[in-house]
């Protein structure tokens, strides 16, 4: 075993000259490589330079990195903080982590009402403030409309739309095919229910024919119904040859069972030609026929 290691003096002369080769060739390499300069380095690298950062020499030729504090030269110009773009805001003199918070500011609804809103903006010193305020701009779409329309421009109303509106006296009437629910509530015993519940009737109808209509309002007062007139020749007619089952269905007067009647006469003996066509069929009773005489056209 001792002889399987052992080496003859020639060969351990060959390894040491290698071995002494080779350590001087690592030193010649250190040595050039590091400038002629043995000191060591920790960390990171000393000659790089931080974002940033700018680069200064000691005495000894040794670089360092420190951080510029010179302002950012600023352009001024109007802008508008609501909707100034990034590039603006940045040439304004602006950080980006500043342009950032606006950005964020706005994304959740945030406005900026008065030039003074601004000052709240986050690390904004007030040395910038000063210089910006002479440019702030808020758009009138910004700003509150009491300031952009004072109370003596603004429309005043009468107390029509008001909660407790002037009633019309005995004699006087309004048309119940034209009014508005403002207007409907100046009939003594109208309120805002009722007044909804008139519209709503009427455009379901096509109109009123007569005021008499109205008690086909559930509780309706019959102490309005003097205060109404209807021009029946304003109500909306109903092409009872073009329409479909659902579309005729839709009208307070025919209903299902009705509108399939008209439906299966057409398909049966054509087109209808007129009111005594629809006489022939007991879903169509006298009272009935006299009601959809305001509202079908053939």
């Amino acid at each position: 075993m001792n002889s399987f290691f052992y080496l003859q003096r020639s060969d351990r002369r060959t390894i040491t000259a290698t071995l002494a080769v080779l350590a001087a060739a690592a030193g010649l390499t250190i040595y050039f490589g590091s400038g002629g300069k043995t000191e060591p380095r920790t960390g990171n690298d000393t000659t790089a330079v931080p974002f940033g950062k700018s680069r200064s020499e000691d005495g000894k030729g040794r670089t360092y990195g420190y951080y510029d504090a010179g302002e950012k030269t600023a352009e001024l110009f109007p802008f508008d903080p609501n909707t100034a773009d990034s590039t603006q805001l940045l040439r304004l003199g602006l950080a980006p982590w500043q342009v950032k918070n606006i950005y964020r500011y706005r994304a959740k609804g945030g406005v900026y009402r008065q030039p003074r809103d601004f000052a709240r903006l986050y690390g904004l010193t007030a040395g910038q403030y000063r210089r910006l305020e002479p440019y702030i701009h808020i758009s009138d779409d910004y700003r509150p409309a009491s300031e952009v329309y004072p109370a003596e421009q603004r429309q005043t109303y009468t107390r029509d739309t008001l909660k407790y509106p002037l009633k019309l006296k005995p004699g006087q009437h309004i048309s119940l095919n034209t009014a508005d629910t403002t207007l409907l509530k100046r009939v003594p015993g109208i309120g805002s229910g009722f007044a909804r519940a008139i519209v709503n009737y009427r455009e379901r109808l096509g109109g009123f024919y007569s005021a008499e209509q109205l008690r086909e309002i559930s509780n309706f007062p019959p102490s309005a119904l003097p205060y109404f007139t209807a021009d029946a020749t304003a109500c909306r007619r109903l092409d009872v040859n073009s329409l479909t089952l659902n579309q005729l269905r839709r009208h307070p007067y025919i209903g299902f069972y009705r509108a399939k009647t008209i439906i299966d006469h057409r398909r049966l003996h054509g087109p209808l030609r007129g009111l005594d066509d629809l006489r022939l069929y007991r879903d169509f009773p006298p009272e009935a026929i006299e009601r959809l005489s305001h509202y079908l056209k053939f």
